[in-house]
């Protein structure tokens, strides 16, 4: 069980990397591999979706509900079934939405029209929402604070990126020799594993005292976020000009102002606002959605110039990115070490210059050349992207009570969920109003494109440098208090 005990301050001599059971290695692995097929998904239909159209008769225009109908509830229901989670048993409802997950996978892989397989999509999202935040309590609840829990959250840190990395490359192997169906077949097929090995290794915990939910706590973030990431995906494919898209963006605004508002009055809330007031909770989130958004939107923006500039294939781009997901492995297995040497708060820090340093190095990238600069500037920003999500894991859940961390890792899933939604819609937005802009003055294609790809990977640089010194800034008063 973690150590419940104040916030600590910055280590400032290494602390060796403890030794794991066998046990230990076995939860951890079941752990990570939940987390894993998750991210897996979020990715491995990406480059399926044109055949998958064809196949089941759907439009281009309805194309962006196979990852809408996912994006929807996995992100949407984080807070609340991470805290259902704290109060009614983590080990029951990860396994309930593992099951629910590899069902709803199944039903995917044999889906006869758009219907039945946006129905399976819908159903693998809100199995996801169990299994992320449960599978992430777990972790943190099982591995002691400090370099135990470190170690655990760089190989699951690790294993997260990683699957999306990989879902990418897959995604497109899979489809080319098996067909699309194949993509959801795998995830089915490794759901079914984790769940056969999970109930003996697992052991139950919940809240000891069991308090009452907070009901309308729940329907206000809920909604608040299911309208967000509504609006924000729908607009990544038809804009910010549509009525539904406004509607539901002002609508997610305004649920999550009254949530706030319902919270501050709760006997018991959802969300504790006196834990959104830790400097800890409050700065590790905001910089691991960040770093989550604008690593994603670099994955996205570099896509476009591969293939749309350069002219590579969707397999050699995969291979590109196949070379990030090594690096990440390596920045997984490094960064408790690095967590180690200079605490978690200077790791987070470091994590996110390097990334911002690196994607302004993408600047370089030109018309007849750059895919060189394009695999090393990627790769290496995956570095500090890897050591930034470990870092944010052990900040925002450090110091928190053991009945606190369903709702603590929900706050930490929910970042990365609405990080890795947010990001794309908004930065391609404004790359492909560029593109326009500059096809209008006669700039060709591949001209105007490099513009607009430019312009978002400049902006990216620049929204994670501002987050960096705010966090740098922010994360300066906890360890003083930590200190004192």
């Amino acid at each position: 069980m973690a150590i419940d005990t104040p916030i600590r301050a910055e280590a400032r001599t290494p602390t060796p990397v403890p030794v794991l059971s066998g046990r230990a290695r076995l939860i951890l692995l079941v752990l990570c591999a939940a987390q894993f097929i998750v991210a897996l998904d979020f990715s491995i239909l990406n480059v399926a979706l044109p055949v998958l159209g064809e196949d089941l008769g759907m439009g281009q225009a309805d194309l962006q509900w196979a990852v809408t109908a996912f994006a929807l509830p996995s992100g949407g229901f984080l807070l609340f079934f991470g805290r259902i989670a704290d109060l009614y048993g983590r080990r029951r409802l990860f396994l309930l939405g593992l099951g629910l997950f590899t069902s709803a996978s199944v039903l995917a892989t044999l889906a006869w029209d758009p219907a039945s397989f946006l129905a399976g999509r819908a159903l693998q999202g809100m199995g996801a929402a169990v299994l992320v935040p449960t599978g992430m309590s777990l972790l943190t609840t099982t591995f002691a604070e400090g370099p135990e829990r470190e170690k655990a959250l760089g190989i699951s840190g690790t294993l997260l990126s990683l699957g999306f990395t990989i879902g990418m490359v897959l995604g497109g192997v899979m489809t080319d020799a098996l067909g699309w169906r194949s993509t959801m077949g795998l995830l089915a097929v490794a759901g079914a594993l984790v769940l056969l090995a999970a109930p003996g290794l697992l052991t139950e915990s919940r809240h000891p005292d069991r308090p009452r939910l907070d009901v309308p706590g729940a329907v206000t973030v809920t909604g608040g976020l299911l309208a967000l990431i509504y609006a924000l995906s729908t607009a990544a494919q038809r804009g910010f000009g549509g009525a539904d898209v406004l509607v539901t963006l002002v609508a997610g605004v305004l649920l999550l102002v009254a949530f706030v508002v319902v919270e501050s009055r709760a006997a018991e809330p959802l969300v504790s606002l006196a834990m959104l007031r830790r400097r800890t909770v409050a700065w590790g989130n905001l910089a691991g959605l960040m770093t989550f958004a604008m690593m994603s939107t670099v994955v996205f923006l570099l896509t476009l110039y591969l293939q749309e500039v350069l002219g590579l294939s969707a397999f050699r781009t995969g291979l590109v990115f196949g070379v990030q997901g090594l690096l990440a492995v390596v920045a997984g297995m490094t960064a408790p070490k690095v967590i180690a040497r200079l605490g978690a708060h200077r790791t987070l820090v470091t994590g996110l210059v390097i990334q911002a340093v690196f994607t302004a190095a993408l600047l370089g990238v030109g018309l007849s050349s750059g895919a060189l600069l394009a695999l090393v500037a990627v790769s290496l920003g995956c570095v500090g992207h890897l050591w930034a999500i470990v870092a944010y894991g052990v900040t925002a859940t450090s110091g928190l009570k053991d009945a606190e961390q369903g709702l603590a890792t929900g706050l930490v899933t929910s970042s990365q969920q609405v990080g890795l939604t947010i990001g794309i819609p908004l930065l391609s937005a404004l790359a492909s109003a560029h593109v326009s802009a500059l096809r209008d003055g006669g700039s060709s294609f591949a001209s105007a494109t490099l513009g607009g790809v430019r312009l978002g990977l400049g902006v990216d640089a620049a929204v994670v440098t501002v987050v960096a010194v705010l966090t740098a800034v922010g994360l300066r008063g906890a360890r003083a208090r930590a200190a004192r």
